[in-house]
């Protein structure tokens, strides 16, 4: 799983597997590790929601995702989920969860657990 942080915004982009890890168990979670601490950073499935939900506790990113949407995720044709979270403050987290795909230009990442780029095929 690989997390993209800009300002106010999170993105979580999720391999094959890691899409389907996280439709049979409804979590998944990745640990970076530094000299002093961890940061961990999961997506976990969560009742009652949906619209994609966040925190950050104890330096742990967690996104909760719609558990009425986890199981199907891995089979259906959706690519993603976001939502934009309101703080009743002048600040807004907008909150991205998507599959990966291929990248179009070279790279030297091993992306072979990753889906199809739609755009291959235009």
């Amino acid at each position: 799983m690989k997390i993209r942080i800009k300002g106010n915004s999170v993105r979580f982009r999720l391999t094959k597997t890691e899409v389907e890890t996280f439709s049979k168990t409804g979590s998944i979670a990745e640990i970076t590790h530094f000299q002093s601490k961890a940061l961990t950073y999961a997506l976990v499935s969560k009742s009652g929601i949906t619209e994609l939900e966040a925190d950050f506790v104890d330096n742990s990113i967690t996104i909760y995702f719609p558990k009425s949407e986890q199981k199907g995720w891995a089979a259906s044709n959706q690519v993603g989920f976001s939502n934009s979270v309101d703080w009743n403050d002048s600040s807004t987290l907008s909150l991205l969860v998507e599959k990966d795909f291929t990248c179009l230009d070279n790279t030297v990442e091993d992306q072979s657990d990753n889906y199809p780029n739609p755009k291959l095929s235009q």
